[in-house]
């Protein structure tokens, strides 16, 4: 690929029918004030918060500046490429879009959207178990799409949607580990959002004070039916006093991994994990990969930042596949966090902003400026290719030592 500037990439990319507001939006970070103007306060809570007083929420993005680029000069970086390889397949990107529940809540038939416009860049978009769209559907929509599943650790359900995503033909599977129990997510309570989503006069209001995005739900709900979970056993409508939870998750343990890798033939992952010692016992236990996180800051509040754990889990991963997410929104984060070991980056909330903003031309977008982000940050640092990126390249600006930098004091 040829250089060219970031703002031809960033604008150019957008075609004819995409609103004119992503003109304006040049980094991911412009997609959160516009998605607050546009959606539902109790959605955008739902989205935007964490857990508790947001401590892993925030150090998720801070954990990034400790972090510096020693760049290497001179290098003829005029062949560089973003192509990767994970699991044996082949990507064009070394990012993409990680299970997130609730997306049709951003935007109507938003799974569709990120998984139409995961598959036109050759990205992987997984399909979060407590999506509001039929896992078949997004599938026949998206190619390139992964299923994860929340599951209780009773062996029969675990059979039966194991079977069920097989049919829909899905080759790789992600199994959400640290969701055992619902976090204490007390901002939810504070922007009136709850699950299920309960009927109220604060709800009405907080939806009718956002007319475009009450009508563009209101169309989808005459032509599909009313919103339920649908891919967690029974199907629960989502406006619902049930709650939407089949069977115990805290009942979750080895041996159902154990029991899913003998019955699952495709790519199998684990997410959620932070202990290097579970990484190994997932390496042993034969799974493919692990994603590294912390769920976006959405569950144990004060838990460790993915990146400052992924050295460590690198170094017990074996031959599996290492991922990591949480706090990513910029090109240079993705580019850190493959030099210390990761294999493939997860980008979650400003795909959920970006949709809310633009529908599937706002996920395209997103796509376009972190790729034009990161050719322009390969060229800056001094790589071709991802496969270049070392720790050596980078310093923790928390630990530095003139005397480690190789400078003299004389």
């Amino acid at each position: 690929m040829s250089s060219v500037s970031y703002e031809n990439v960033a604008t150019a990319a957008l075609s004819s029918s995409a609103p004119r507001i992503l003109q304006s939006m040049l980094a991911l970070d412009d997609f959160e004030e516009a998605a607050r103007r546009r959606i539902p306060r109790p959605i955008f809570g739902y989205i935007n918060g964490g857990a508790e007083t947001n401590a892993s929420l925030h150090d998720n993005r801070a954990v990034w500046d400790e972090l510096q680029f020693i760049p290497r000069s001179l290098v003829d970086t005029s062949a560089r490429s973003l192509a990767t390889t994970l699991m044996g397949k082949s990507y064009d990107l070394p990012f993409g879009i990680p299970p997130m529940g609730g997306t049709a809540m951003a935007c109507a038939d938003g799974d569709v959207a990120l998984a139409r416009a995961a598959a036109r860049s050759n990205i992987p978009m997984v399909v979060s178990g407590a999506a509001l769209t039929p896992l078949e559907r997004i599938k026949k929509e998206g190619s390139t799409a992964w299923f994860q599943a929340y599951l209780p650790g009773e062996d029969d359900v675990i059979r039966q949607l194991l079977e069920r995503v097989e049919r829909a033909g899905y080759d790789t599977l992600v199994l959400t580990v640290d969701v055992s129990v619902l976090a204490n997510r007390e901002n939810n309570v504070r922007t009136g959002f709850s699950t299920p989503l309960r009927p109220s006069l604060r709800l009405a209001w907080d939806m009718g004070t956002r007319p475009g995005w009450a009508l563009s739900m209101l169309r989808h709900t005459l032509t599909h039916g009313m919103p339920h979970f649908e891919n967690m056993g029974p199907r629960v409508p989502m406006i619902s006093a049930l709650n939407r939870q089949a069977g115990r998750r805290d009942k979750l343990s080895w041996p159902h991994v154990e029991l899913m890798r003998k019955l699952w033939k495709g790519r199998f992952v684990i997410k959620g994990i932070l202990d290097p010692q579970d990484a190994a016992r997932a390496r042993d236990a034969g799974v493919d990969g692990v994603v590294v996180s912390n769920h976006g800051g959405r569950q144990l509040d004060g838990a460790v930042s993915p990146l400052r754990m992924l050295p460590a889990i690198k170094a017990n991963a074996g031959n599996m596949a290492v991922m990591m997410d949480s706090g990513v929104r910029r090109g240079t984060d993705v580019l850190k966090a493959l030099a210390l070991g990761a294999d493939f980056v997860f980008v979650g909330r400003p795909f959920l902003y970006a949709i809310a903003v633009g529908g599937e031309h706002g996920a395209q977008h997103v796509i376009n400026v972190l790729r034009s982000e990161l050719m322009t940050d390969m060229a800056l640092v001094g790589v071709n290719t991802v496969k270049e990126l070392r720790p050596e390249l980078l310093l923790d600006r928390s630990a530095w030592d003139w005397r480690s930098a190789g400078v003299s004091n004389k």
